[in-house]
């Protein structure tokens, strides 16, 4: 089975269509989503009409998606982050509020071989950053592998006898032969707000049938999304991050 793995989208339309766009020359079965439809961006309700419109679809909620839905404080965000969840909420329309309000809590098992979560397996709002944090991670992980998003860096950290170590992926495509009595946690990087430096639309696709799992990168009209984020009250910066990839 192929799945489209894509997390962290937020509210960025341009950039998902691009990944669903560049996905369906690749045959995918089923999509997994990590969670963020939300935040940042100007077109929150054509992200999740989008996403909804999928078929074959897992997906958990993200730390942005529970703020918008009012299941979580704003308090713990900084002041832009907070900003863009505050005109998300007033923008979303009432039924897509109740779509983010219903969304799993991750951790969540798919297809009894793969888990899904936005932060860790331990905590969806916690930041997997280092080998440290992800070898607390893999004690919490029944299934050989487990994408998470929450970074919005590509990442692959496998653990082999105990023994974790972490790759960064900086060149892309960029694909990877997952080993048999391995156990892998993969971050797919970010749809709609990458922050490795590259602003182009990250998203990977797993093979489970051939254990192998692609990184990719696509283009997106940047300039259209900067336009969306502009011609609202959401803050400058927001727009400005997006062609540096930061």
């Amino acid at each position: 089975m192929r799945y489209l793995v894509f997390s962290d989208i937020h509210g960025n339309l341009e950039a998902l269509e691009a990944v669903l766009k560049d996905a369906r020359k690749k045959r995918i079965d089923h999509y997994l989503f990590l969670g963020d439809l939300v935040g940042y961006g100007a077109s929150p309700n054509e992200v999740i009409q989008q996403v909804q419109a999928l078929a074959h679809l897992s997906l958990v909620r993200g730390n942005h998606d529970k703020a918008v839905a009012g299941l979580d404080s704003i308090q713990t965000f900084n002041p832009i982050a907070a900003a863009g969840i505050e005109w998300t909420r007033k923008s979303l329309n009432k039924r897509y509020l109740h779509f983010l309000a219903s969304l799993a809590k991750s951790p969540l098992i798919v297809h009894d071989n793969i888990t899904i979560c936005h932060g860790a397996p331990f905590d969806e709002d916690y930041y997997i950053f280092g080998e440290f944090d992800a070898a607390e991670a893999f004690g919490y992980i029944s299934t050989p592998v487990c994408f998470f998003g929450h970074t919005h860096f590509p990442f692959v950290y496998v653990e082999r006898e105990e023994m974790v170590e972490g790759t960064f992926i900086e060149k892309f495509p960029a694909e990877i032969k997952l080993e048999k009595g391995a156990r892998y946690l993969i971050n797919p990087g970010s749809v709609g707000q990458p922050r490795d430096r590259d602003p182009r639309a990250a998203y990977a696709v797993y093979d489970s049938k051939n254990n192998r799992l692609k990184f990719n990168r696509v283009e997106y009209n940047i300039a259209e999304s900067q336009r969306k984020i502009l011609a609202t009250d959401l803050p400058a910066a927001l727009a400005e991050r997006l062609s540096l990839g930061i």
